[in-house]
């Protein structure tokens, strides 16, 4: 069955086509190593909870803008050694795909508030299919 990576970060607004950029590079990487999906949502109605919602969440400022991200694997062992590539990557900087290099391709955006995790799917209903 297939496996699931969700992100949810603020970048500021100002560097929407920064982000579209960085993620059109990086984003080719993941499907290169097994993706099958890649999805990169930019905020658009994203309302204020009362105890809870994604801009607390990622403690985005009025100047950021929340996106919403997964990568779709078609399994977790497939997913498992993608991130096992970039680890190796992180660990060997030489070796590490031009793409994914943060001086060549830096995150626009504040890492650290970055959300994520891997997820698997129990449900899924789509136009012609079902689990």
């Amino acid at each position: 069955m297939s496996y699931v990576d969700g992100f949810v970060i603020a970048v500021p607004t100002a560097h929407k086509q920064a982000f579209i950029d960085h993620a059109r590079l990086g984003d080719e990487v993941f499907v290169e190593l097994g993706a099958t999906r890649v999805l990169e949502c930019w905020g658009d109605d994203v309302p204020d909870g009362t105890v809870t919602d994604f801009r607390k969440a990622v403690q985005a400022t009025p100047d950021e803008t929340v996106v919403f991200s997964w990568i779709e694997w078609p399994d977790k062992a497939t997913r498992d050694a993608a991130f096992a590539t970039m680890q190796r990557w992180m660990e060997h900087p030489e070796e590490v795909d031009p793409r994914m290099d943060p001086a060549r391709n830096p995150m626009p955006f504040d890492g650290k508030r970055l959300i994520m995790g891997g997820f698997a799917p129990v449900v899924d209903v789509t136009r012609g299919h079902e689990d």
